[in-house]
């Protein structure tokens, strides 16, 4: 079956770096376009960035210029370096593998908080 596994995230203080690996198994990794999600207590899941099977990135306006996006498929994994990080940044962050309607994936989940 098709697995996610985040990591990477953590406690930083304002202004520092993260990265978050998301690890994939069970699935023809290439074909998929790949995503990170976030959702803070109380707000809606929201897109963060994504990477297409082609290598097209999109990135939400917030973090735009500070949050890169980035995958191996040789290894089956995608990564978001977070720069410049910011207490609004604080949030669950969700791995996602999508290429249809009903092949639409998603990881357990990892922590970061930004806070001084």
């Amino acid at each position: 079956q098709v697995q996610l596994v985040e990591s990477g995230g953590g406690l930083v203080q304002p202004g520092g770096s993260l990265r978050l690996s998301c690890a994939a198994s069970g699935m023809f990794f290439r074909i998929y376009t790949m995503g990170w999600y976030r959702q803070a207590p109380g707000k809606q899941r929201e897109l963060v960035a994504d990477i297409t099977s082609g290598g097209s990135t999109n990135y939400a306006d917030s973090v735009k210029g500070r949050f890169t996006i980035s995958r191996d498929n040789a290894r089956s994994t995608v990564y978001l370096q977070m720069n410049s990080l910011k207490p609004d940044d604080t949030a669950a962050y969700y791995c996602n593998a999508r290429y249809s309607t009903y092949q639409n994936y998603w990881g357990q989940g990892t922590q970061v908080t930004v806070s001084s």
